[in-house]
C-alpha cells in the first residue's frame, strides 16, 4: 500500500469526521441554549474542538507530502506531528476546559430544564450519537483495512487522531445522555453537572495521550522495537558483517524511517568489495522495512581495525599510561 493511497483514505476519513462535528456542533449548540443543559453545551464545545482539530488534519495531510529541500532535506513527514500536537491542546483547552467550567457552573448556581428542553436536548444527543458512531465506523474500517490497532501498524497520527476523537464523541454522548435523562427524572441537576465533569475529565485524558504521543514523535522517537530488531538480525546475519556495534533508528513521518548502523566488516575485504557489501546490504533493509528505503545509512569499518583501536583505548587508560600506581 502505497503513502499515497493511504492518505487519500485518511483524507476522507478526516472529512467525514469534520462534516459530522460540524453538523453536530450547530446542533449542540442551539439544543444546549434551548434546554440550558450544561451536558449539551460540553458536549457543544467537544464537537468545536473537534472540528476544529480536523482542519489541523487536513493542514497536516496537505503539508507533510512536500517534497524533501534543502532546508528540510528529511522531508516535511514530521508536520504531521507538530498539527497533532496542536489538535490534542484543542481538545484539553475548548473541549476540556469547557466541560469542568460548565459542570462547575452548574453545581454552583443550578439549571432549570423544561419538558420540551429535555426532549429537545435527548432528540439531539441521539442523533449526534448516531453522526459520531458513523464517523467512527469509518475510521475503524480504514484502521482495520490498513492492519489494526498496534502501534507498529496504526502510524499515521491523523488518523490516530480521528479515532481517539470519534471514539471519545461517542462515549461523552452517551455520558450527556444519562446525566440529562437522570436530571430529568430526579430533577437534580448535579446528575447532568458529573456529566459535564465526565466529560472534561474525558476530554483531558483523550488530549494527555494523544500529545504524549506527538511530543515523543516530534522529538525523534525510534521506530517500533521489533522492526528495530528484525533490521538488527538481518544485519547479524550478512556474511560479510563481523558484528554490528550500534543501531539508530528515528520515526521521520508515517510512512518513513531513518535507519542508521555502525558496523564491523569481515577483515581482508577491498575497497570495491566493501562497496558492492554495503549496496546489496541497504537493499536489504529496504526490502525488510520500506519505509526506510532512501534514508538507511551504513558506518562500516574493518574489524580487525576496530579491534586494534579497541586495544590502543584500553591502554590508554591502564594504570601505566595514567601514572597511576595500584596497589593498597
Amino acid at each position: 500500500m502505497t503513502g499515497t493511497s493511504s492518505d487519500r483514505r485518511t483524507r476522507i476519513t478526516v472529512w467525514v469526521a469534520l462534516a459530522a462535528n460540524l453538523l453536530i456542533a450547530a446542533a449542540k449548540a442551539v439544543g444546549g441554549l434551548v434546554a440550558h443543559s450544561p451536558a449539551l453545551l460540553s458536549e457543544a464545545a467537544h464537537s468545536v474542538a473537534d472540528t476544529l482539530n480536523e482542519v489541523f488534519l487536513l493542514a497536516a495531510l496537505r503539508r507533510s507530502r512536500r517534497p524533501a529541500d534543502r532546508e528540510h532535506p528529511f522531508g516535511y513527514g514530521k508536520e504531521r506531528f507538530f498539527w497533532s500536537l496542536l489538535a490534542a491542546v484543542g481538545i484539553f483547552v475548548m473541549g476540556g476546559c469547557f466541560s469542568f467550567f460548565q459542570g462547575y457552573e452548574a453545581l454552583r448556581s443550578g439549571a432549570e430544564e423544561t419538558t420540551r428542553g429535555y426532549v429537545t436536548g435527548l432528540v439531539v444527543l441521539a442523533l449526534a450519537f448516531l453522526f459520531e458512531g458513523a464517523s467512527l465506523l469509518r475510521a475503524v474500517h480504514q484502521v482495520r483495512k490498513e492492519g489494526g490497532f498496534s502501534r507498529e501498524k496504526l502510524k499515521d497520527p491523523a488518523l490516530r487522531t480521528v479515532v481517539a476523537e470519534d471514539g471519545t464523541a461517542v462515549l461523552g454522548v452517551t455520558l450527556a445522555m444519562i446525566g440529562m435523562a437522570l436530571h430529568m427524572v430526579t430533577g437534580q441537576v448535579a446528575y447532568e453537572a458529573s456529566a459535564s465533569l465526565a466529560i472534561g475529565a474525558l476530554l483531558v485524558y483523550v488530549a494527555y495521550r494523544l500529545g504524549r504521543e506527538a511530543r515523543e514523535q516530534l522529538i525523534g522517537q525510534a521506530a517500533d522495537p521489533g522492526q528495530s530488531d528484525r533490521i538488527k538480525e538481518l544485519l547479524a546475519v550478512q556474511p560479510e558483517i563481523d558484528s554490528v556495534e550500534s543501531l539508530l533508528t528515528m520515526q521521520m513521518g508515517p510512512d518513513a524511517t531513518l535507519v542508521a548502523a555502525r558496523v564491523d566488516l569481515v577483515p581482508g575485504m577491498d575497497s570495491e568489495e566493501v562497496e558492492e557489501a554495503a549496496v546489496r546490504i541497504k537493499g536489504e533493509i529496504a526490502r525488510l522495512a520500506p519505509e526506510a528505503a532512501g534514508r538507511i545509512y551504513l558506518d562500516v569499518t574493518d574489524a580487525a581495525m576496530h579491534a586494534a583501536e579497541r586495544r590502543r583505548g584500553r591502554a590508554a587508560e591502564s594504570p601505566a599510561a595514567t601514572g597511576e600506581r595500584g596497589g593498597a
